[in-house]
């Protein structure tokens, strides 16, 4: 599965769940959480209850949905959109807020568990407390992504937000290492001035280089930027496939170096080719 770019979408604007899968976003969430004032949850809950339990609402996207943070809070969710008949609900995975511990991974997937259901949970790292949990919340069985909040997590540390985000970078790389470390997908935080076109461009370019495999969206108009950089060009998938043929004749010929283009190629680059094409492949089965 390719998460590229995940869209949130307030739970209680019914008319915005029905039109988000024209966003192209790879991932769907549903917010039950922020997005929703607390006087509007009860009617948030059976608004998605109502998107997700409809026949004809079937993207080909990810569908999540974001539960609030304490489990009598998302006790309280899961209840509401599951409680009725779960066998009838299009659910996908589940975002999970202010996770700060694999106990907290845990208790959400048991509390799911209980309507017989069994999906990936979306940590969301946000917290000090998160941030130094990372590599164990990446362990627990249910974790398939860590998502990294560095506006939740500002507030935490007393922190001011900077454009450069050097107030929050060390915690935003050691989450993309605790993913990388135990299989997860690692997704960066979301830009939140959603109308400069430009930010959304540079720091989505940053997090490729950090090693992020996608990035949130609050927005519809953010996705096909960031679903563009995280699409391999096509420069970059000549270069892979040359350097895997290349290495297919070096095997072939029992030689251990090789070289494309004038670069000697070793273990490291060979690996990067490979993520290319996997990218590739895993982007053209959602297009």
């Amino acid at each position: 599965m390719v998460r590229r770019s995940l869209l949130f979408t307030p739970g209680d604007r019914p008319e915005m769940l029905r039109k988000a899968p024209q966003s192209g976003a790879d991932t769907l969430v549903f917010d039950l959480e922020d997005a929703v004032s607390p006087d509007r949850k009860a009617e948030a809950r059976e608004a998605v209850r109502s998107v997700l339990s409809d026949p004809a609402f079937d993207p080909s996207a990810e569908v999540c949905v974001r539960v609030n943070p304490s489990p009598d809070e998302y006790e309280t969710d899961l209840e509401a959109i599951l409680g009725t008949d779960a066998d009838d609900i299009r659910l996908d995975g589940v975002l999970l807020p202010k996770a700060d511990s694999q106990t907290d991974v845990r208790d959400l997937a048991n509390a799911l568990g209980t309507y017989g259901v069994s999906v990936p949970v979306l940590a969301l790292i946000e917290s000090a407390r998160g941030v130094l949990a990372a590599p164990n919340i990446a362990a627990a069985t249910a974790t398939e992504a860590l998502v990294f909040g560095a506006e939740d997590l500002a507030a935490d540390l007393g922190a001011e937000r900077t454009r450069g985000g050097e107030e929050v970078l060390y915690a935003r790389q050691r989450v993309v290492v605790a993913a990388a470390a135990h299989g997860c997908d690692a997704i960066d935080t979301p830009v939140t001035a959603f109308e400069d076109e430009t930010r959304i461009v540079e720091e989505t370019a940053f997090a490729i280089k950090l090693g992020y495999d996608g990035k949130l969206a609050i927005h519809p108009a953010q996705v096909d930027p960031i679903n563009e950089a995280f699409t391999p060009s096509e420069e970059e998938r000549e270069w892979a496939n040359a350097v895997l043929e290349a290495k297919r004749e070096a095997d072939a010929d029992d030689r251990g170096v090789f070289e494309v283009d004038g670069e000697m190629i070793d273990a490291p680059l060979i690996e990067r080719a490979r993520r290319i094409r996997e990218r590739t492949e895993s982007v053209q089965g959602v297009e």
